[in-house]
């Protein structure tokens, strides 16, 4: 049965996935993973969540705020033994419900070309391309995308 908590990123079942996240995200963005690296710190992230299929972690994803309308996604992860089931579009649903709940108007998030898996998510999932945003502008591997919830 899949089921997910919200949590922050203090939380020890996020920060293992995320552990994953990173390792493949290193394996994938080679040279340009120290840039991208340190954008995505998990220290003060107060709005992320976990899903579980019983007892084992599968996937994960937050957002934090963009600016006073908008926030952008962040740490999205699906386990390889589950991909290819929509369990990431239902992360996705989970934290746009929630941003939508705090009040926010919109969504942004980057990913990479060298993440396809990604494009094709976002935009199955109603995202539109749009200008690359700081501190991505100038990165040529970065797509970023745009949301109104």
């Amino acid at each position: 049965m899949l089921f997910y908590k919200r949590c922050s990123s203090d939380n020890q079942n996020f920060k293992e996935l995320v552990a994953l996240l990173d390792a493949d995200l290193a394996l994938r963005d080679g040279d340009e993973n120290t840039f991208y690296a340190q954008f995505n710190g998990i220290d003060t992230l107060k709005n992320c969540v976990i899903f579980y299929s019983d007892e084992t972690l599968v996937a994960c994803g937050a957002f934090k705020e963009f600016n006073e309308d908008t926030v952008e996604i962040k740490r999205m992860f699906v386990q390889p033994d589950y991909r290819g089931k929509g369990i990431a579009s239902k992360v996705l649903v989970v934290l746009e419900e929630w941003a939508k709940e705090l009040n926010y108007s919109y969504s942004v998030l980057e990913t990479g070309l060298r993440q396809p898996e990604a494009i094709a998510l976002y935009k199955k999932n109603n995202y539109t391309v749009t200008d690359n945003y700081a501190p991505y502008e100038h990165m040529a591997n970065s797509v970023c995308f745009r949301k109104v919830l």
